[in-house]
């Protein structure tokens, strides 16, 4: 049999579903459909018999996230790729490509976002199975799902013969997302597939399509991995030169480009969860079709998707096909059919503190979340995971009062080194060096009260860190 590589993007910025998913917290570490991250899920899709160990590609941002949720579901992983910019899918996938080359494996890889929902896990793996002949022979083989409906959220795959869900097909074009009106046209003339963004071919076939048809770019990958370092599981492309890589997707710099191009038609329960729409799709939903979550009491409500962060209760009465997502510094309200405009808005927004931090913000030791603020102080609550510690750090504008709710704090001040228990508190002035850690074996969680006339995020001098963060970089 066969072995398969799964390469898992991991990359994106996620804000279709803001206010949920931040720039900094992006969709697939999210639960946004279950329990789990949908990162993990994905993970967990891919680590039977029939697949390697999967390759991660991410952002120097998420790193210890991406990692962390993999170890959480005890997931192994061969390596993370970190891509120092993004320069989109074909780049991507030339960075696992040239990897794996350069180890002299020459393997099928299966390339796929990791925040896609599947439903239906065997016909996934038969799709694969199908696919494999096909992509072990010098093809490039796609996943189309079988449309469900006329959606304008989709790309489409015009298939070149009869439709056979049994085996990979000649691809006649890629249609970018259509009106509605197209799209109706495209369900009822049977030859049109969803495009599901998840590849299979051969390392050494794509990297050879690859050099023809993008040479300045395949130039660019090929010296970012013969230049790259690698920090235990994390590998780091040189720079400058994956930055001067093209900014193309699969589709457009190689799929359209190609002969060797094949579609694997399939129904496996696939939706890329892109909308708020979609989420409330693939949601379980009460017997009036409404899917909710947090504290949400409705009257006379049908077909809604109400989510609340807990902070408060939302009441709702008379909606119909309404989209509300309540966190706790924004609400996104609007008819389900136009949840997809949320991008706009974001855009709208721009650099806005409420598009990139999510109100808990998540870093590699656990987390923060301001309770409340003011002109001359802030109120923050922090938890610090079991065996982990804050950077040794310093502040110019603020002095912080720290009171331990759970847990046990080793607390750093200069030279001083002491522990607090549950009801204890201690005092770091403005200036001086200072570091918070967990020794314990449960979550560690204190209020922090700061104090001064600047409390910015970048008000920090970090002079060490186990996470490797510069000393410039804003946040805890």
């Amino acid at each position: 049999m066969t072995k398969i590589r799964p390469v898992i993007l991991s990359g994106g910025s996620g804000t279709r579903l803001w206010p949920l998913s931040r720039r900094t917290f992006p969709k697939q570490l999210l639960p946004i459909v279950g329990d789990e991250s949908m990162l993990q899920v994905t993970a967990r899709r891919v680590s039977g018999e029939a697949f390697e160990p999967p390759l991660v590609i991410g952002g120097e941002d998420h790193r210890f996230f991406l990692k962390s949720q993999l170890e959480e579901i005890g997931q192994a992983v061969e390596a993370i790729l970190l891509e120092p910019v993004g320069r989109n899918t074909a780049s991507a996938a030339a960075l696992a490509v040239e990897w794996v080359l350069a180890r002299g494996d020459d393997e099928l890889l299966l390339l796929m976002p990791s925040d896609h929902v599947i439903d239906d896990q065997p016909a996934f793996e038969r799709a694969i199975a199908a696919a494999t002949e096909q992509a072990i022979n010098g093809g490039i083989v796609t996943f189309g799902a079988k449309p469900m409906s006329p959606s304008s959220d989709y790309g489409y795959i015009e298939i070149g013969e009869p439709f056979d869900e049994g085996r990979a097909l000649p691809i006649a074009s890629f249609v970018e997302k259509p009106d509605e009106a197209r799209a109706a046209e495209f369900i009822s003339s049977g030859r049109y597939l969803w495009n599901c963004g998840i590849f299979l071919f051969r390392a050494s076939h794509y990297q050879a399509m690859f050099r023809q048809f993008l040479p300045h770019s395949a130039d660019a990958v090929a010296r970012s991995i013969e230049s790259s370092s690698r920090d235990g599981i994390f590998v780091r492309p040189q720079r400058d030169a994956f930055a001067s890589a093209e900014n193309i997707s699969i589709d457009h710099g190689i799929m359209e480009k190609t002969a060797e191009k094949f579609v694997l038609p399939t129904s496996m329960g696939w939706s890329d969860v892109g909308t708020w729409k979609s989420v409330w799709e693939k949601a379980e939903k009460d017997e009036y079709g409404n899917a909710v979550s947090g504290d949400v009491v409705l009257q006379q409500t049908h077909n809604c998707l109400i989510r609340s962060d807990g902070r408060a209760v939302i009441a709702g009465l008379g909606l119909e096909n309404i989209a509300v997502i309540a966190q706790s510094d924004a609400i996104f309200i609007a008819p389900l059919d136009r949840a997809s405009g949320v991008k706009a808005l974001v855009d709208q927004l721009g650099e806005a503190q409420v598009v990139n931090l999510p109100p808990r913000v998540a870093r590699p030791w656990g987390s923060y979340e301001t309770i409340s603020e003011g002109a001359r102080f802030q109120i923050k609550r922090i938890v610090v995971s079991p065996g982990e510690q804050l950077s040794l750090q310093m502040h110019f504008h603020r002095a912080e009062h720290w009171i331990v709710v759970s847990g046990t704090a080793e607390v750093t001040v200069d030279d001083e080194v002491k522990l607090l228990q549950e009801n204890q508190s201690t005092y770091i002035p403005a200036g001086a060096r200072h570091r918070l850690a967990n020794p314990g074996k449960v979550a560690l969680e204190l209020v922090e009260v700061q104090c001064g006339p600047y409390l910015g995020e970048d008000d920090i001098v970090r002079f060490d860190d186990v996470y490797g963060r510069h000393a410039e970089s804003a946040g805890t």
